[in-house]
């Protein structure tokens, strides 16, 4: 028993001895300073957003609108007066008053004037145009403020069987003026054929053969004929109706910058009822503007 207390003693002082040469514990680097964070960076000044509706004030700019001068009730020379006057010049003045621009009419010839107007000649013609795929080709349109339809025109005491109706006209020798180069001669050429048709430069030459006799009939569009009724009243009678559904648009110089406005300020004058009041004034028909 002894003998084991002795041992379990030196086993302990032993113990003491070994623990007594171990090495001391590395002590620990002292940690670094914390630099000082980077500035963030600037941010770049906002930038102004560009306009995204139209332009409503073009800053009294002129704006050249060609009309022909012949083609009543849109535009033509009041006898009375001796002044230009008609629907174009109506609406092209309200289209100004909405936009501040300067409406300058200029008086052109139907032949070429869609060549004139994709070179920038003008900026806008009126001159009550219909709206096909091959002017759209070299011309930009407004939205449309027109529908009509085509109609045959005879003398008002012309009540020849042949005009009662479109089947009973079109079996028949009867020879139609139209204006060279309009949607008129392109539907009088299908209706007929092209030697029934006689084709003349301006619009208002087609009418004064009709008058004179020297034709039976014209082809022409159904608001240019209540126009032309209207200025020689008695003398004039539609006989009947060739097409409908037909739209009238202003044509702009290809990537225009007076579209988008002009398109607002015809939406303007409809909502507003100038539309309207202009239409009745002249016996037109406005296309609704949704």
């Amino acid at each position: 028993m002894k003998k084991l207390a002795v041992l379990v003693t030196l086993i302990s002082i032993l113990g003491l001895v070994v623990a007594g040469c171990a090495p001391a514990a590395t002590p620990c680097p002292p940690c670094p300073e914390a630099g000082e964070c980077p500035p963030p960076p600037e941010c770049p000044e906002a930038l102004e957003c560009p306009p995204t509706g139209p332009t409503s004030d073009l800053g009294g700019r002129e704006v050249r609108m060609a009309v022909e001068d012949a083609y009543p009730p849109f535009n033509y020379i009041d006898a009375d007066t001796n002044e230009s006057v008609g629907w174009d010049y109506d609406v092209g003045r309200a289209i100004c008053e909405k936009l501040n621009c300067e409406a300058v009419f200029v008086v052109v010839a139907w032949e070429g004037l869609f060549e004139a107007l994709g070179a920038g000649e003008y900026d806008v013609a009126f001159d009550g145009i219909t709206i096909t795929l091959a002017r759209s080709l070299v011309v930009d349109y407004s939205d449309p403020y027109i529908e009509y339809g085509q109609v045959i025109m005879a003398q008002a005491d012309d009540d020849r069987a042949e005009l009662a109706d479109e089947e009973s006209f079109v079996a028949s020798d009867l020879n139609i003026g139209t204006q060279i180069g309009t949607t008129n001669e392109i539907t009088c050429m299908k209706l007929v054929g092209e030697d029934r048709c006689e084709s003349y430069e301006t619009y208002d030459l087609p009418m004064v053969a009709l008058m004179a006799g020297e034709v039976d009939t014209v082809i022409i569009d159904e608001v240019a004929a209540i126009g032309f009724m209207g200025a020689n009243p008695g003398q004039l009678r539609i006989a009947f109706s060739v097409t409908g559904g037909e739209l009238l648009a202003l044509p702009f110089p290809p990537m225009s910058d007076l579209v988008v406005p002009f398109n607002w300020a015809l939406q303007e004058l409809f909502a507003d009822g100038t539309m309207d009041e202009i239409c009745e004034e002249w016996l037109l028909r406005p296309c609704s503007p949704e």
